[in-house]
């Protein structure tokens, strides 16, 4: 099981570096075009509350996931 472990490991990893782009863009620290867009997709213009407090939300669950997986006793 502890396949299982490094799966979520590197899971929340990922997640935890989603969600801090996810605030620095959503702080307006960060400003990255549109890489691959299916609609009409705009740069981010200005601070954007939904996207920095959806970051943050995703970093508290990538590390609470993480520490789950290894840091518990």
């Amino acid at each position: 099981m502890k396949w299982i472990k490094w799966i979520v490991g590197i899971i929340s990893v990922a997640a935890f570096l989603l969600g801090g782009l996810w605030l620095l863009q959503g702080t307006s620290l960060v400003v990255i075009e549109p890489i691959a867009c299916v609609g009409e997709c705009e740069p981010l213009k200005g601070p954007s509350l939904p996207w920095a407090f959806s970051g943050l939300l995703l970093m508290l669950a990538a590390a609470s996931a993480f520490w789950f997986a290894f840091l518990r006793r």
